[in-house]
C-alpha cells in the first residue's frame, strides 16, 4: 500500500472498501464513513456517479484507446478546448498526463525546453517552499519540500531550492500583520532568486493553497507580488493546482480565486473526480510559440496521456459541474464549513484551524497559549497509534498528518453540505477531547 508502514497491520485487518454513495463510502462489514478528504482531494462530484459511469461505458465501446502522438481523437480535442475556456487569461494551451506528479514533472521540462529554445539554455533551476508536495516522481519529488520523503531516494535531480510557506500560524516575523507577513513571503523568493544567480530561474512553483503542513492560505497581496517578482526577473510562475483546482478552494482554478496569473497551471485528481486517472498542465500561449516552429518539438509524452475514456469522463464530471452549480454551491457553503470546524477551537488540543472553499487544516498543539507543538515520538504516537484509526472507527474519513506540525486534514466531496459539515465536527470533538486526555 501506497505511503503506508506495513508494520501497522501485522496483527490487524487493512480496511478494505467495496462502495461509495454521494459523500459516503462503505466497507466490506457494511460500515458507512464520511469521506472527509474525498478520497484524496480528489472525489469533486461524490461516488457511485452513473451518468459518469455511462459516458466511461459508451466511450470504451466507441474508441477505448488511441495515443495522442501525432494523433488526436475527439474527447481529447473537445477537453482541452473546455479547460482552456474555464482557465484565467491566455492559459490555452493543454498538455495532458495521467498524474499529478507528471503534470509538475511536465511543467519543469516545458520550462526548461522553452528558454533553450529561446536563447537562455542556463535557466533550470526550480524555486519551491518549504513542506510543500508536488509529486513523487523523481523530478516533482525533487521539487518536494518535504526532506522525510526525498533522503531515501537521494540523489535526486538538482537544481531545486526550497523558500518559506505561508503559514502565518507560526510566521518567524509579522504574524499579527497578514499583508506585512504576505509580502515577507513572497521576498524571501526573490531573495532566493537574487542568491542563486536570476538568469539560472527557470520556474518558481506553488500551491494556491498549499497541503502539505496543513493546508496554508495565502496571506493578502502575496500572490500578486509573487507575480511581479517572477516578471522582473523573467521566471515563470507555476501553480500547482492538483488539488486546489476543479472546484476544492471555491473556483474552477486556485489562480482565479486568488486573482492572479500563472504562466502555467497543473492539474490532476479533481479534473474526473476520480472515475479515471487524469492529469495535465496548462501553459500560456507565449510558452508555446517556440515550438510552432519547424523542426521544433516538445521532446515530452506518455502513452496513456489524453486517454479517451478519461478525457469522457472529464466531461461528465465538468458537466455535473455546470448542471449543479458546484462552484456556487462551495462559494455559498463555505463560510458554514469554516463556522463549523471553528468550533473545535474551543478545545485544549486545537492551536488553528486554516484553509479556504473545501480544504481545511486543523493544526494540534500541547499548549494554545505557547503553541507548543509535539515531539515527533508524541507525533507520532498520537496520529498514528490513536488519531487516524480513532476517526476511521468513528465513522470520518480524514487526514492525520505529521509532514510539518500535527494536523487533520479536511476536504470532503464539493456535493456536502452543513449537514456533513456538523457530522465531521461531531465525529472530530469527540476523538480529539479523547486525544487530549490521552496526552
Amino acid at each position: 500500500m501506497h505511503f503506508t508502514e506495513l508494520a501497522a497491520y501485522q496483527d490487524t485487518d487493512v480496511p478494505v472498501i467495496t462502495r461509495g454513495e454521494g459523500p459516503y463510502v462503505y466497507d466490506t462489514n457494511g460500515k458507512r464513513y464520511l469521506d472527509g478528504l474525498a478520497g484524496l482531494f480528489v472525489s469533486q462530484v461524490g461516488h457511485g456517479r452513473t451518468e459518469i459511469a455511462e459516458a466511461i461505458a459508451e466511450q470504451s465501446r466507441k474508441l477505448a484507446y488511441f495515443p495522442i502522438w501525432t494523433y488526436a481523437h475527439p474527447t481529447a480535442i473537445e477537453l482541452a478546448d473546455r479547460l482552456a475556456d474555464l482557465a484565467p487569461g491566455d492559459l490555452n494551451r493543454v498538455f495532458f498526463t495521467t498524474s499529478g506528479s507528471e503534470a509538475v514533472e511536465s511543467a519543469w521540462k516545458l520550462a526548461r525546453q522553452y528558454f533553450k529554445l529561446i536563447g537562455q539554455p542556463t535557466r533550470h533551476k526550480v524555486i519551491s517552499r518549504r513542506i510543500a508536495y508536488h509529486g513523487t516522481t523523481m523530478g516533482a519529488l525533487s521539487i518536494t519540500g518535504l526532506q522525510a520523503i526525498k533522503t531515501p531516494f537521494e540523489p535526486l535531480v538538482p537544481s531545486t531550492i526550497q523558500v518559506p510557506n505561508t503559514n502565518i500560524y507560526r510566521a518567524p516575523v509579522h504574524g499579527d500583520d497578514p499583508e506585512a507577513f504576505g509580502r515577507w513571503a513572497a521576498d524571501q523568493v526573490e531573495e532566493a532568486i537574487l542568491q542563486n544567480d536570476p538568469e539560472s530561474i527557470a520556474a518558481v512553483y506553488v500551491e494556491p493553497v498549499q497541503n502539505s503542513g496543513g493546508c496554508f492560505p495565502p496571506p493578502p497581496g502575496y500572490f500578486q507580488r509573487l507575480r511581479e517578482i517572477c516578471d522582473r526577473y523573467g521566471v515563470l510562475l507555476v501553480s500547482d493546482e492538483v488539488i486546489c483546482a476543479f472546484g476544492r478552494v471555491g473556483a474552477y482554478f486556485g489562480a482565479q480565486r486568488f486573482d492572479y496569473l500563472p504562466d502555467i497551471i497543473t492539474f490532476a485528481k479533481g479534473v474526473t473526480s476520480g472515475y479515471v486517472p487524469m492529469g495535465g498542465l496548462i501553459a500560456r500561449e507565449h510558452l508555446v510559440e517556440p515550438f510552432r516552429e519547424a523542426g521544433n518539438t516538445f521532446l515530452h509524452g506518455s502513452t496513456f496521456a489524453g486517454h479517451p475514456v478519461a478525457a469522457a469522463a472529464a466531461l461528465a464530471n465538468l458537466d455535473i459541474f455546470e448542471r449543479e452549480g458546484l462552484i456556487d454551491h462551495v462559494q455559498a457553503n463555505a463560510p458554514a464549513f469554516r463556522a463549523t470546524l471553528e468550533k473545535l477551537l474551543d478545545l485544549p488540543i486545537v492551536g488553528d484551524v486554516r484553509g479556504e472553499g473545501y480544504f481545511y487544516g486543523i493544526e494540534l498543539v500541547k499548549d494554545k497559549e505557547t503553541k507548543e507543538t509535539f515531539t515527533d515520538e508524541e507525533a507520532h504516537r498520537l496520529l498514528k497509534g490513536f488519531l487516524s484509526p480513532a476517526l476511521f472507527d468513528a465513522g470520518l474519513v480524514c487526514r492525520a498528518d505529521d509532514r510539518g506540525e500535527p494536523v487533520v486534514q479536511l476536504s470532503p466531496p464539493l456535493i456536502c453540505g452543513p449537514e456533513h459539515f456538523a457530522e465531521m465536527e461531531s465525529i472530530l470533538r469527540e476523538v480529539l477531547t479523547e486525544a487530549w486526555q490521552r496526552i
